[in-house]
């Protein structure tokens, strides 16, 4: 489109006065910056759309037909930047967060801010650590929520709160109390690499283990229990995503011998990224809930029934 903003805004002040010195008044500009637009617009049109008459500007047949269409866009447009410049809780704030977060955190964080900021909307994207890490860097999402490593001197990152990591399994038999070495050749299913989950738990256990005996990676949490119900294995996993399977009896908690396998919950985002107002109170909300949820232990366990 070759038409501008500008020039149909000075079309829609001209119509208004008629001479282009009050124009030019108006919009303080100058009076030869007023005719340069009209004759840019008509040349753009391809046909003159005022009449001069009495050294004034009228609307000839062609200016009324495009006056009529074009009015009523220009005033949304003003309405529009009208509406943004003076609201501070309106737009669109593009989430990411890793699978436990998204799972067990990230929806009532969110169901609960759009309840205080109606006109706000808020895409979520679920990917593991890695990936969440990658679309802050490329600048496809605005904030990311994790539970793994994140390098990068371009990323931002915050604690928000500590995740206990804990090795379960659905055989009664395997909860007596254990050293982490004594059970490397049990069948193990873990989730995917690049998955905080697992590089928190595998380099945790380094130093102990040297070859644990993985026979299934899996890209959910979710899919991780089915397996664990079906079959006689182990895994480790955040305690958030299984407290009303271990509160039920259908998983069991393995006590483990000098274990304590914990990780940060971070939010991370671009250190380029232009923190509007919008993007601070969103910051503040999720930073304060999410911290709640951890510490009191409220996450979204029921709604996996």
């Amino acid at each position: 489109m070759k038409l501008t903003l500008r020039q149909i805004e000075i079309f829609i002040h001209v119509v208004a006065i008629g001479h282009l010195t009050n124009v030019a008044k108006e919009m303080k500009l100058s009076q030869s910056a007023v005719s340069m637009s009209i004759k840019e617009l008509e040349n753009i049109l391809g046909r003159p759309v005022f009449d001069r008459i009495n050294k004034k500007l009228v609307l000839n047949e062609v200016g009324r037909a495009f006056y009529k269409e074009i009015s009523p866009l220009f005033k949304k447009f003003a309405d529009i930047e009208h509406e943004f410049k003076n609201s501070e809780n309106k737009g669109m704030i593009r989430v990411g967060a890793s699978t436990t977060i998204v799972d067990y955190l990230m929806p009532a964080i969110i169901c609960s801010y759009m309840r205080s900021y109606p006109d706000v909307k808020i895409t979520l994207k679920e990917g593991n650590t890695k990936e969440i890490a990658t679309m802050v860097k490329e600048g496809s999402i605005d904030i990311g929520f994790v539970e793994g490593f994140v390098s990068g001197s371009e990323i931002i990152k915050e604690k928000i709160g500590v995740d206990e990591l804990v090795v379960v399994t659905a055989n009664k038999n395997l909860c007596h109390a254990s050293c982490i070495d004594e059970l490397a050749q049990k069948r193990w299913v873990l989730r995917e690499e690049g998955s905080g989950t697992r590089e928190v738990f595998l380099d945790y256990i380094k130093e102990k283990v040297d070859n644990l005996n993985i026979f299934l990676e899996l890209g959910h949490t979710e899919s991780i229990k089915s397996i664990l119900m079906n079959r006689e294995c182990l895994t480790c996993i955040s305690k958030i995503s299984v407290e009303k399977e271990l509160e039920e009896g259908k998983l069991y908690q393995i006590d483990m011998k000098a274990f304590a396998c914990k990780r940060d919950f971070l939010m991370v985002y671009h250190k380029d990224k232009y923190q509007s107002t919008l993007f601070e109170k969103f910051v503040v909300f999720s930073r304060k809930l999410m911290t709640q949820m951890i510490e009191g232990g409220t996450c979204l366990v029921s709604s996996k029934a």
